[in-house]
């Protein structure tokens, strides 16, 4: 039972650490404009770059929010996981481990994502709170068709 309980906890902050991270570089990113930030991303040879500019914004500020609450929670990590994986391919790879702009954190935040999208969202989260009142609800079906 005590496990269940520290599982609980832990995965609600690691969860709504992810979310917080990624919803700050998206109102980043949002508040310098889809232009400015594909601009960058051109620069960095990220391919279509205003296209990624807006998927980037995009998860990571709606992605991070959905992790935040625990909704949807897989789509949000892979959304997350994608964004975190073209900026170790294009940004921060070649800059190695430890150095300014070095790769450490890309890559722990894309394995937190992928975690999360594969693991789930934990017990306090929306997503769990849905799939068990959607389990109610069948129950509740499966007990009327049989009367």
């Amino acid at each position: 039972m005590m496990r269940r309980a520290l599982y609980a906890v832990a995965a609600l902050i690691g969860r709504g650490v992810l979310g917080a991270v990624f919803m700050t570089h998206g109102w980043e990113k949002y508040g310098h404009g889809v232009d400015a930030v594909a601009t960058q991303f051109a620069s960095a040879d990220v391919p279509l770059p205003h296209v990624s500019a807006v998927f980037a914004i995009m998860a990571e500020l709606g992605g991070g929010c959905l992790l935040l609450l625990g909704l949807l929670t897989p789509v949000a990590g892979i959304a997350v996981g994608m964004v975190a994986a073209g900026a170790f391919l294009y940004v921060h790879a070649p800059n190695g481990i430890g150095e300014n702009g070095g790769l450490e954190l890309v890559l722990a935040l894309g394995a937190l994502a992928l975690l999360v999208a594969v693991a789930g969202p934990g017990p306090v989260s929306l997503d769990h709170l849905l799939a068990g009142r959607m389990r109610a609800r069948r129950r509740e079906e499966m007990v009327q068709a049989s009367v």
